[in-house]
Parts: C-alpha cells; structure tokens; sequence
C-alpha cells in the first residue's frame, strides 16, 4: 500500500470541511471488518513511482475511555501538523498506518489495524474508521503488547527491506502494558498460534530490529505516575512525556527528525515546530519533553 501523493493543503481542507459539517467523525459501533487484525498475514509499505524512498511510520493510538481525545485531536485538527512538519524537514516519502488499541481482557475490539497510506483522503479514511470503544479494563493494564507485537509480526516495509532504515511507531498510552504476550490472546484477537506466551521485552526487542518504538504519555501527572517507570524500563528514553494532548504530532514529528538526523539541536527544532504552527506559548515544553532525544544526538 501507499500509493499516491500527499498535499498539506487538502489535508487541511478536508478537516476544514468536517468542522463546519456537523457531522460525526468516528461513526463504527464496532471493529470496521476491514480493520480486524485476524487472519492479516502482513501489513506492507512498499515503494513505488510516486514514492521511491517511502518512510513507514505506525501510529497506535489508545482509544479506551481515558484517551479517545487523542484520535479526536488528530482527526479534527492536528494531523496536517505532522505532516507539515515532515514535509518541511524533506523527509521524502511518509506512509502512515493507524491502529487503535483497547483491552483484550474486556473490550470487543482490542486491536485494530489500518494499511499504510500516502495521501490525506486515505490516512484519513482510516483513521476515522477506528471504532472509539472507550472500554478498557478495570486493571492498570492494556493491550498494548499486541500492537507492538503485531507491528513486529505483520508488517514489512521497503525502508528496512531495501535501505536497512528502521520505520516508525508512535504509540500513545496511559497504563502499563501486560508483561506478556497471551498465546491465547494472539489466537484469539490475530490468529496466529504460538508455541508460549512472549515475554514482553523479547518482543520489543525483536520489534526495535527494524522499527523505532516510541510510547507518548500525555498530559497529567497521574497518567505518568502509573505507566512511566514500567515503560521507561522497557523503552528507555523513547519514553516521551506530552506537555498536552494538542501536542502529540509535534512531539512525534520531531521526535523523527531528530532521530533521523535532520534536526540537530534545539533552535532547529524550535524552527521546525514554530513554521509547522505550533504557538510559542507552547514551544518551551514540546522542546522540553524532546530533549532527552536532542541530548543522545550528540
């Protein structure tokens, strides 16, 4: 997948649009059938004509009841933002995949999966065809471990194929993970059979061979007192905390500029996030959850 051009200015309209509509943005009652994970042998972001140097990146979005903001944000308002950003720092071929992740334990629909996409209309499509469960478990725990293990599983991208560049994955949460993956549950919600249950470093290890793994905390003090040691523990320093919830495609976007390279210090970040349009009452703390990355470039 993942053909076709983007353009910054239809993206923006088509969110325009939807603002002054009325309509509803997220309208599934339950997993679109095209988004179920069962059965999907991969998920691939390949190289074409139009996209020769193609970037695969994931984002997995947390959509039980305490982070359906997040997908909202992005559909209505921030997603250009990201990239905007991208386009600006010339990183060449973007293909974006969108997963929603809910609670295995309690939810109907515990993972959802897109296909990499290039143009507005598509990423677009599918995000908006994610179901906003709003479910969750009872527990301090969700099912993030099956996004990451899917994404290690049942994708192939042409960056890592062909160039040996490791794609992106964005996850965004505010609990801990469980710390294995459930043979039971892998059959259940993807189909696959398994000898054992995984551990879960193992397969953030096997993950991290050909993607960048970044988990984002948003917000408040509590949602990183409950989650950010365990994840630190896992992720290290591609553990970011999100001043707000308006501010997860800066954070992402630059996050990917300073881990490919392209942004070297601060004040090029601090340029690269003011001409994507982030307001300057904002720039001290998006700059702040960000440099720890800045610090191991140098």
């Amino acid at each position: 997948m993942g053909y076709g051009g983007y353009s910054h200015v239809a993206h923006t309209e088509l969110l325009k649009e939807r603002g002054t509509s009325g309509q509803p943005v997220f309208t599934q009652h339950e997993c679109h059938p095209l988004m179920n994970p069962r059965g999907v042998r991969v998920r691939e972001s390949r190289d074409s004509a139009d996209h020769p140097h193609s970037l695969a990146v994931v984002f997995a979005l947390d959509v039980t009841g305490s982070m359906g903001g997040i997908p909202r944000a992005l559909a209505t308002d921030e997603m250009p933002r990201f990239m905007k950003i991208l386009e600006d720092a010339r990183v060449p071929d973007p293909q974006l995949l969108f997963m929603a992740i809910g609670d295995a334990n309690s939810d109907a629909a515990p993972l959802q999966v897109g296909q990499f996409e290039s143009t507005a209309e598509l990423m677009d499509r599918w995000l908006t065809w994610s179901y906003l469960e709003g479910g969750g478990g009872p527990g301090i725990e969700e099912s993030y471990e099956l996004g990451l293990y899917f994404v290690a599983q049942h994708t192939e991208a042409d960056c890592f194929v062909k160039r040996g560049k490791r794609g992106y994955l964005f996850m965004t949460g505010d609990e801990k993970p469980y710390p294995v993956v459930s043979r039971h549950t892998v059959e259940t919600v993807i189909g696959d059979r398994l000898d054992e249950d995984l551990a879960l470093p193992a397969v953030i290890a096997a993950l991290s061979e050909e993607w960048h793994p970044f988990f984002l905390i948003p917000d408040d003090a509590s949602r990183r007192a409950r989650c950010e040691r365990t994840w630190r523990d896992l992720l290290g320093d591609h553990v970011l905390l999100v001043p707000t919830t308006a501010d997860i495609c800066f954070v992402a976007a630059g996050a990917l500029v300073i881990t490919e390279g392209i942004v070297k210090d601060e004040a090029q970040l601090a340029a690269t996030l003011s001409g994507a349009g982030l307001a300057h009452d904002r720039l001290g703390p998006v700059i702040q959850a960000l440099r720890p990355l800045l610090d191991l470039r140098r």
